[in-house]
This record gives structure tokens, C-alpha cells and sequence, in this order.
């Protein structure tokens, strides 16, 4: 259910005047923060980044091992580790990337050491998109329509849902993500289209919502 504050007019007018909305962290800010770590040893900086990180990378963390014990302790041994490595973090050219592939190599570690399992493909992996990665007061959308369009999301297969929530709601790229997950961009760029199609079938956003529509095609 989509949080949204309504103005008490007619149902077929309403339109939301709040909505939770992705901050897409940018890697130049990451940069900055590690930064900080590397050069001045900044717990400060530390915290802030454990914070603005922390969920994206549980929710990743959880979609491979299904177990949110096991996804706490995943992403709690990539911070450690990455204050180990603190005075090295300066070296690091895509900050993002490199958090997410660091998680996804722990999370196969402890499934190879305390299971024996290999790590699934991610047309296994668990995931939902938790917030809304556009700006719906912007766009005049009604809670009906941003409610629909997450649904749909939502209800996309596993690996279609988490390229779309890595490209869309993490902000990583096209190439990131084929990198990340370890397929070609051809393939990225095949699940974005059946989510683009699965939209469609749920809303004429193309006709209706022309400024949507840019959003959700926009490659990266």
C-alpha cells in the first residue's frame, strides 16, 4: 500500500500530495564519503554511509539468501570489512557497483561455507521495489494510477524485477547491472522491455503520462 496524504475531492480527481520517493545516492557523494573514511578515518562519515546504504544493500542481500538473519550479518561483514580496507577506499571508480558486487561475493561465501549451496540465479532472487522512483506530485498522478504502476512492478518476475529495481530505484546502469549480475546487456536491456510491456498492460502512461513514460524508458 502506497502512503499518500489525499485533498478531499471527488475519487476520480484525487491526485497524491505525498508519496515516498527514492533519493538515488549518487556515487559522487559515496565517493566523498569514502573519502573522508580514507584520508581522516571518519566515523562520522562511516555511519552516515552505513546508514544511506544500509537498507538498498539488505534488500539486495535478502533476495539472494532468503533470510533476512542471514542478510543483516552479509551486509554487517561488508562494512566491517570495508573499515578494514579504509585507508584503500580511495582507489575505488564506481562506489556503487563495487558495494553491491562486495555483498553479492559475501553473500555467496557464507551460502558456499555453511551450506555447500551455490549462489542462485537471479531468476530466484527475492526482491519488491518499496518506494516510488518517480516524482508523482510532479506528474499529477493519481494514488491510483502510482498504486497500479507499482503493483505491476511488483508482480514482474524475479529477474525482470531485480534489473528494474537496480536500474530504477538504485540508479546503477545498463553495463552495472549486466556486470553485477553477471549476464550481457542484451539481456538487461530484454527484462527492462518486458517490464515496459507489463506497465502498459496497466496503464496508457505513454498517452496519458508522457513525462512517465520518458522516465521509465530512459537506458542508462
Amino acid at each position: 500500500m502506497i502512503g499518500c496524504a489525499e485533498r478531499k475531492i471527488p475519487d476520480k480527481e484525487k491526485k497524491c500530495t505525498f508519496c515516498p520517493q527514492t533519493i538515488v545516492i549518487p556515487n559522487e557523494h559515496i565517493k566523498r564519503l569514502l573519502d573522508e573514511i580514507a584520508l581522516h578515518n571518519s566515523e562520522k562519515a562511516y555511519k552516515s554511509l552505513f546508514i544511506q546504504m544500509h537498507e538498498s544493500l539488505l534488500d539486495f542481500a535478502f533476495g539472494i539468501l532468503k533470510s533476512y538473519e542471514d542478510a543483516e550479518e552479509v551486509v554487517s561483514d561488508f562494512f566491517i570489512a570495508l573499515w578494514q580496507r579504509r585507508t584503500a577506499l580511495q582507489v575505488i571508480e564506481n562506489p556503487k557497483l563495487y558495494f553491491f558486487a562486495g555483498v553479492k561475493n559475501t553473500a555467496l561465501n557464507k551460502l558456499n561455507s555453511r551450506r555447500k549451496q551455490k549462489m542462485p540465479p537471479p531468476d530466484e532472487w527475492h526482491t519488491s521495489l518499496k518506494s516510488v522512483f518517480f516524482n508523482p506530485e510532479e506528474l499529477l498522478l493519481s494514488a491510483e494510477v502510482v498504486k497500479g504502476i507499482m503493483e505491476a512492478i511488483n508482480q514482474l518476475p524475479p529477474k525482470c524485477k531485480i534489473i528494474f529495481k537496480l536500474i530504477k530505484e538504485e540508479g546503477l546502469k545498463y553495463a552495472e547491472v549486466a556486470q553485477l549480475l553477471d549476464i550481457s546487456v542484451k539481456t538487461v536491456e530484454a527484462q527492462m522491455a518486458i517490464a515496459m510491456r507489463r506497465l502498459k498492460t496497466h496503464s496508457e502512461f505513454k498517452n496519458d503520462f508522457p513525462e512517465l513514460h520518458s522516465i521509465l524508458t530512459q537506458k542508462k
